[in-house]
């Protein structure tokens, strides 16, 4: 089945998120969107999947005018869409979520699960998926989960099938599964839009490359084009993917995390007796896949986690039981992994989150009195700095796109001076450009002396900016290894699998 855009607008205030956009989906294809963060992409796409209505353009299926208003309509059109937040209910069996909102009624009166059960057998057996109809779904590794997405849309008959950031939360070898998976859909006649920002997947699965920027499309591409070539088509400048990391100096122990454990509320430890030593002027990396304590741990660092045992000391000074507030003035900018919950206050303008954590210090206040004027000043330059695109300072921070959302907490963490930087997810939701500019940060940091500890589920970054890297596998750190470790170790170690092929229980 083909897909066809023509002439799709959709602006939001004066923000022009769409602008007259054209694009075609050929039956059997595999098309990829790329663009900068905030380019247009993921609107287009709720558009095109009854989320979001257009102010104006069409949208053809087969040649023929279909109006889309709801998702429903979209599915009755045979398009099906998989989110990057994964839209399951995590208590629930894979029938049961594939049959959500789709109940029908056995003549006992039980909800009738038979035919979703023989409904995702035909589907898993053809595709080679391996998913259990009956397990409940947060028994179920993340790779497995979206399997389940991808067979709910198939069985409701989707003959377009739009993918966003599909790879986000998969190790490297369910990432390759999926780019298999893929294929074998192509294969089969399904048309796949996929949208992504991992250039290596778009190269390896793509048939044919549009790329948006600012809400409109500036052209096509090969996926024969490098990397390099697909990234300066994107920010339209050149770009430099592979940031250089210089020989460096490491200094003393600056961060000392010992026998660290963290619980939640009913005594389950999330994170078991993590000890690990960062030095200044050094990137330490904790690698895994998400779910595996990487968070808990990181939230740690500022006391942001409730039951907390063992120690964890910055230049010898123990912080654990300090407030969030004296954690930060100790000396630790703190990236979180939710830029929403943790980083920034939405009701708050842009130049007041900018200083959420120094508004109480000279120059900016001096006691219960706030100084308005050099807050401003200061918020200019630093939106300069960090190229965050806004309208005024004075705007909400919930009127910024997640980028640059991302952005804002960057450029208040690291404008001031710092012991050590606790970076999570530091480049989630960033475009490329933003990417690179991330990176040269973080380096900087280190060659400047910081000590910096790096919690990615990127592979590409992890052994770009890591000097080290230790990998997480539920709670606890099972293997430390050098920067130069191959990515296919790095991934098996990712899945829990150490040396001689074992995995761990």
């Amino acid at each position: 089945m083909s897909l066809e855009l023509r002439g799709i607008t959709k602006s939001f205030g004066a923000l022009v998120a769409n602008d007259s956009i054209d694009l075609k989906v050929e039956t059997g294809e595999i098309h990829a969107i790329l663009g900068e963060n905030g380019a247009g992409k993921s609107t287009l796409m709720n558009i095109v999947y009854g989320l979001v209505a257009p102010d104006s353009g069409e949208i053809l299926v087969d040649g023929q005018v279909k109006v889309i208003r709801q998702p429903s309509d979209a599915l009755a059109a045979g398009i099906g869409m998989v989110h990057q937040h994964f839209m399951l209910v995590p208590v629930f069996t894979v029938a049961e979520n594939i049959v959500l909102g789709h109940e029908k009624i056995n003549p006992l009166g039980f909800l009738d699960l038979d035919q979703a059960r023989i409904a995702i057998k035909k589907v898993s057996d053809e595709f080679n998926f391996e998913v259990d109809p009956d397990a409940r779904v947060e028994d179920l590794p993340v790779g497995v989960q979206q399997r389940v997405e991808i067979i709910r849309a198939l069985i409701y008959d989707a003959k377009v099938l739009i993918l966003d950031e599909p790879s986000a939360v998969l190790t490297p070898q369910e990432t390759d599964e999926l780019l298999n998976i893929m294929k074998n859909l192509k294969a089969k006649g399904t048309s796949i839009i996929f949208i992504t920002h991992k250039l290596r997947e778009v190269q390896a699965a793509a048939d044919r490359i549009t790329i948006i920027r600012r809400g409109k499309v500036v052209g096509t591409a090969e996926p024969t084009a490098s990397q390099e070539e697909l990234a300066s088509a994107m920010v339209g400048r050149p770009v430099q993917l592979n940031p250089d990391k210089s020989a460096h100096s490491v200094g003393e122990v600056v961060l000392d995390i010992a026998g660290l454990t963290i619980k939640d509320t009913t005594g389950r430890s999330l994170v078991k007796n993590v000890s690990i030593q960062v030095h200044a002027g050094e990137v330490v990396a904790i690698a895994g896949v998400q779910g595996n304590g990487q968070s808990e741990l990181a939230r740690a660092m500022v006391n942001l986690e409730p039951h907390i045992e063992g120690s964890i000391k910055l230049v010898g000074e123990e912080i654990i039981g300090e407030s969030v507030r004296q954690a930060l003035h100790h000396g630790i900018a703190f990236v979180p992994e939710s830029r929403e919950l943790d980083g920034l206050i939405g009701s708050f303008s842009i130049a007041e989150n900018l200083i959420l954590d120094v508004h109480d210090l000279d120059p900016y206040a001096r006691g219960v009195q706030l100084f308005p004027k050099v807050v401003n000043e200061k918020a200019v330059e630093r939106v300069s700095e960090f190229d965050i695109r806004i309208q005024s300072i004075s705007d909400p921070v919930s009127s910024l796109s997640g980028g640059n959302k991302q952005k804002v907490v960057l450029a208040r963490e690291l404008s001031r001076p710092v012991k050590v930087v606790v970076a999570s997810q530091p480049t989630r939701g960033l475009d490329v450009g933003s990417i690179e500019f991330v990176h040269e940060r973080i380096l900087s940091e280190r060659d400047a002396g910081r000590a910096v500890l790096l919690f990615s589920t990127e592979l590409d970054e992890v052994l770009a900016l890591a000097d080290r890297i230790a990998v997480m596998y539920r709670g606890e750190i099972i293997s430390i290894v050098p920067s130069t470790v191959s990515r296919e170790e790095l991934g098996l170690l990712m899945a829990g699998v150490v040396s001689e092929g074992k995995a761990i229980a």
